[in-house]
């Protein structure tokens, strides 16, 4: 067993957080080998449903679990961290303009960017799960300028996920067979689900998704409106948004992160633009990305038609109107 590393999951009594923390101490995300001391951070409220939470991580008898630290304080969650599930965020209510939303979660991840520049190791692998994912990972490197911009990150991999499945389906594939799904942009309805360099393998032989699915009216059409608004289709049909494959994302995300991509897979990550594809620079926007050592780099030459850059820009625009939005509210502090 190697040393503990320190792994700090945000809105810890939280929905999400209850299928991911498990998954994390079974050692699903940084290896069977790890053992891991566990930071839980919520709101003051929250401490005495967290403490619950932390009954039951005892009662799993997890091996790897060295220790669980239940916190309302972000000095002592991100002491040392060397990993963070940024799962905590204002929800959007009915009634509320996405400005609202906006200024909620500046505060929130201005405070908590704060601290991981103060306390978290300068390596810490920041993943932003809570919405609005992209530009809350913005905000958040922004009040931690001691550490790279591309240790910041937005989870997309949920979007990812749900692409490969609604191929595999319509294939009658396991989803193990599809692989090279692209989401592009934000992980809201203007994200861009691509299967144009998507590839299947079919009877032990590999070929393009496009071409085995032959039907490029259904790839431009109902397989991405399907993937951007399955996230209200859950809600419609649970009454609560998506919590065990967004816990199940994070991991897959982080996992990749933490052990690198196989040769001739990406997977996508909302990372910090480079302009790569003619996106807009410093904003997070989901790349296809390769990851070796620990570090992800963004996938160059792919091939990108007029449909797929008419819906980038879309998704581009909305996330420079939400970055401008954000700096505002952080230029009023």
């Amino acid at each position: 067993m190697s040393e503990p590393i320190t792994v700090v999951v945000t809105g810890a009594a939280g929905q999400i957080a209850y299928s991911l923390l498990y998954m994390i101490s079974r050692g699903e995300v940084f290896g069977k080998q790890q053992r891991i001391n566990l930071h839980l951070l919520d709101i003051p409220p929250m401490m005495g449903v967290l403490e619950g939470v932390v009954m039951e991580l005892g009662d799993c008898a997890l091996p790897l679990l060295n220790k669980v630290v239940p916190t309302s304080d972000p000095a002592v969650a991100f002491k040392d961290a060397a990993a963070a599930f940024m799962v905590g965020a204002m929800p959007r209510k009915e009634g509320m303009e996405r400005k609202d939303l906006l200024s909620a979660n500046v505060k929130i991840f201005k405070v908590q960017g704060e601290a991981l520049d103060k306390f978290a190791r300068k390596d810490v692998k920041v993943l932003v799960v809570g919405n609005p994912a992209n530009t809350n990972a913005i905000i958040c490197s922004h009040y931690a300028p001691s550490i790279p911009k591309e240790n910041f990150t937005a989870m997309t991999r949920l979007d990812q996920n749900r692409a490969k499945y609604q191929i595999a389906s319509k294939l009658g594939l396991p989803v193990d067979a599809v692989k090279n799904v692209i989401i592009w942009g934000n992980h809201s309805s203007t994200q861009y689900p691509d299967a144009k360099h998507a590839v299947v393998t079919v009877n032990g032989a590999s070929k393009s998704a496009w071409d085995a699915i032959g039907d490029a009216a259904y790839l431009q059409g109902d397989f991405i409106s399907t993937v951007q608004k399955r996230g209200a289709a859950v809600i419609s049909a649970r009454k609560m948004s998506s919590a065990m494959s967004a816990a199940k994302a994070a991991c897959d995300h982080m996992h990749d992160w933490w052990n690198g991509t196989p040769a001739g897979e990406f997977v996508s990550m909302g990372v910090v633009s480079d302009g790569s594809y003619g996106m807009p620079k410093d904003i997070v926007f989901s790349f296809p990305v390769e990851i070796r050592d620990k570090k992800w780099s963004i996938v160059q030459g792919l091939s990108i038609d007029d449909f797929s850059k008419g819906k980038l820009d879309i998704t581009a625009k909305e996330l420079l109107e939400e970055k401008d939005e954000a700096m505002a509210v952080c230029n009023q502090d």
